[in-house]
Parts: C-alpha cells; sequence; structure tokens
C-alpha cells in the first residue's frame, strides 16, 4: 500500500497541476473516456420513446445496472492496476504520478472559469448570459432573468465545488485512486442517466435508477463536507439551518452545498418551480459572483492546508520513528 505521505503530497500536485495547467486534452481525457462508454452503454440500455411500458420498468433497470456495474468494475480495476504499480517506486516519483493520475478527475479551475464566464458574458447581455450559462447547467435557460441567470451559475459553483473537486479527494483520501475514480465514474454516469422520463428520445426513468442511486450514496458525505467547508471560512453556519436549507431541495446531496453557499453570503438562491434557498436572502449582484468563487477557493484552501499539516505530521512521526 501506499503511505498516507504518498498520498498526502499526490493531492498537493494534483491540485497544483490544476492550478497552473488545466484540464488535459480531451483525447487523454478519462472523464471523457467514461462519458464515451456511458454514451454508447446508454443508447442500449434506455429504451426509445414511444416503447412499450413493459419495456420501461424492469428490464430497463436491469440493463442499466449491469451496464453501470461492468463499467465501475472497469474503471476499479484500471485505476487499481496503475495504483499498485506505484507500490514499489520512491515515495517522490510514487507522489509524483499519482498526483498526475488524479488531476483529470478533479477540474477546480475550469469550475471557476466557467462560472466566472458567465458574469462577465452577463455584462455583454442577457441573451450571451443565458448562453453562456447552457454550457455549464442542463436546465432550460432561455426565460431566465438575469438574477435567475446569477443564480444558476452560483448554485451550480457549489454543487460542482463538491461534485468535481471535493467528493473526488474524500474518495481518494478513503480508497486511493480507486476511489476517485470510481466516484467520477458514478457522478458522470447520474449526470448522463440519472433523469426523471424521456431525454434525447430515450426514457431513463428506470434505465437510470441505479446510476442516480449510486452517486446519491457516494455522495451523502462529501456533500456534507463540502457545505461545512463552506461554513467554516464565512465564521461558521448553524448545523440546523443548513439542513433546513437543504431539505428543501430534491436531491439529498446537492442542496447541502447550495444552502452553504446562499447562507454563507446571504444571497436567495433559486430554481424556479423547485425550490427556493435561504428566501430572505437578497437576490445576487455582479460583484457575488467573484464572492462566491472567493469563498468557494478558501473552502477548497483548508483542505489543501489540511493535506500538507497531515503529510507534515506524517513526515515528522517518520523523521523520529
Amino acid at each position: 500500500m501506499l503511505s498516507a505521505e504518498v498520498l498526502s503530497a499526490a493531492v498537493l500536485v494534483a491540485l497544483a497541476l490544476d492550478r497552473w495547467l488545466g484540464e488535459p486534452p480531451a483525447r487523454w481525457h478519462p472523464v471523457v473516456w467514461i462519458g464515451h462508454f456511458l454514451g454508447w452503454a446508454g443508447r442500449r440500455v434506455a429504451p426509445p420513446a414511444g416503447a412499450q411500458a413493459a419495456a420501461l420498468d424492469g428490464a430497463s433497470l436491469l440493463r442499466g445496472s449491469l451496464a453501470w456495474c461492468a463499467g465501475a468494475a472497469c474503471v476499479l480495476a484500471l485505476a487499481a492496476g496503475l495504483q499498485l504499480l506505484l507500490v514499489q517506486a520512491p515515495a517522490w516519483l510514487a507522489a509524483l504520478v499519482l498526483g498526475l493520475l488524479l488531476k483529470p478527475l478533479l477540474a477546480w479551475r475550469m469550475l471557476r472559469g466557467e462560472v466566472q464566464a458567465v458574469e462577465a458574458a452577463l455584462a455583454l447581455s442577457l441573451e450571451a448570459g443565458r448562453e453562456r450559462l447552457s454550457w455549464l447547467v442542463s436546465r432550460d435557460v432561455t426565460a431566465l432573468s438575469e438574477n435567475a441567470v446569477r443564480e444558476s451559475a452560483i448554485e451550480s459553483l457549489a454543487e460542482n465545488l463538491n461534485d468535481s473537486v471535493i467528493a473526488p479527494l474524500f474518495w481518494f483520501a478513503i480508497a486511493g485512486l480507486p476511489g476517485a475514480a470510481l466516484y467520477r465514474f458514478a457522478n458522470t454516469a447520474d449526470a448522463m442517466w440519472g433523469y426523471r422520463g424521456e431525454r434525447e428520445g430515450r426514457v431513463w426513468e428506470w434505465a437510470g435508477k441505479w446510476a442516480a442511486r449510486a452517486d446519491d450514496a457516494l455522495s451523502w458525505l462529501p456533500a456534507r463536507l463540502t457545505a461545512l467547508l463552506l461554513a467554516l471560512p464565512a465564521g461558521g453556519l448553524s448545523w440546523r439551518a443548513l439542513r433546513r436549507e437543504a431539505a428543501r431541495t430534491p436531491s439529498p446531496n446537492s442542496g447541502w452545498p447550495m444552502a452553504a453557499m446562499a447562507l454563507a453570503l446571504g444571497l436567495r438562491l433559486a430554481k424556479p418551480g423547485v425550490y427556493v434557498l435561504n428566501e430572505a436572502g437578497r437576490p445576487p449582484q455582479g460583484p457575488d459572483t467573484a464572492r462566491a468563487c472567493a469563498l468557494a477557493g478558501h473552502s477548497l484552501a483548508l483542505l489543501v492546508g489540511l493535506a500538507a499539516l497531515v503529510l507534515l505530521v506524517l513526515a515528522a512521526g517518520g523523521a523520529h520513528g
């Protein structure tokens, strides 16, 4: 097994690479490869719209579950094999290579850049803001007001801070590279398959149910950790208030980081017809996007500091041992 020092150092390497280099080219990006597999498999597990009702339940659930498990097994095997190759390597080399492998499984720089791009587009026109937001969210943006566009961008920042940054690091700490890779597979599968009803000519109600539930299970703890990390830089928030606001969303997890963001910044965040978070807050204004990005960055810095502290403590313990 790789030591805790190597794992902690790999986190710092991955975050440094993310800061300096951003995302690797699509042809070398493992999350893109996962997306290709899920797209191919999805066309085979989800029945086309208009299929007989019998094809929409048990058979779809079975096909979706088996395809998910097959993909997850491949991802786990590949990640475990790559990590195993580093066990006998010098610690510095293992940390460097492991950080290189971990980096594509998290995407802080890209997330922050996309949210900032929405605000920059809004400064040009509402239509430009809507268009840029459509790169970031799957909801219909055509009728959103300026405030609603900004709210959606900030909500997406909070939700994806968990999905794209904190949760992969959490599972990396628990189970190494296989843990982070499995989480990214599950989260990508939920994003592509976890829909109710029809999407892109196929019915996902049952075909994507396993993917949605698996992501719910794997995101449960990280979502609450993300909420805590967002609350701490803001001076701490009432856990009761966080839980109350998070419960207003239909998701068991995404409401937590969004509620923490809303409460920490004193903002009202809403998805029309679905939920309103911190209803007593004020609508977000232009500077609030930068404030939200700064808060998310401070939350990530807490995690980096924790990783560095663990590395120093373990290194000191090894020196005295």
